[in-house]
């Protein structure tokens, strides 16, 4: 699948695809669908840069997201925005989408003047292939230790 066989679409100039999206990454995450449709519907309203919703289609199947939160079950709320919810089918991996996605998603997010993103993970050196530093332990709300990733932009360099 070459990245002309998909395409990634920022969810605020897609407002049809809500439920869609939300009830997608509900079964993903296990999040209730309620959250992610009220994240989602205040960023189609378009109140503030944060937060956003971004889909990767392929024809008209649902094969990757990710968003932009204020935190993503985490303690240091002093480490935002959080790209959250980062997923890709599994049929559709190693194939530089995830990549493609997070380079978006970071220039998406760079045009809007937010230069730093944070991301909480299980991972090991897997975000580092994509220009994110791994920064620090974090707390979860859930008591336990996850990895805190920070990837800042800079302009003019390619991300």
């Amino acid at each position: 699948m070459g990245s002309d066989e998909y395409r990634i679409i920022n969810l605020h100039e897609c407002p049809g695809l809500r439920c869609r999206a939300a009830e997608w990454f509900c079964r993903k995450w296990g999040i209730p669908m309620t959250e992610y449709l009220s994240s989602i519907d205040e960023c189609i309203a378009g109140r503030g840069d944060i937060p956003q919703w971004y889909l990767v289609m392929a024809d008209n199947e649902i094969i990757g997201g990710a968003g932009v939160i204020d935190n993503d079950f985490h303690k240091r709320m002093d480490l935002w925005p959080n790209v959250c919810a980062l997923y890709v089918e599994e049929k559709c991996r190693n194939r530089g989408i995830t990549g493609r996605l997070l380079e978006h998603v970071c220039r998406d997010m760079a045009a809007r003047h937010v230069r730093t993103l944070y991301l909480v993970t299980d991972h090991t050196a897997f975000y580092e292939r994509y220009g994110w530093e791994f920064m620090c332990m974090v707390q979860g709300d859930d008591g336990n230790m996850i990895r805190m990733y920070r990837h800042a932009s800079v302009p003019g360099k390619k991300l």
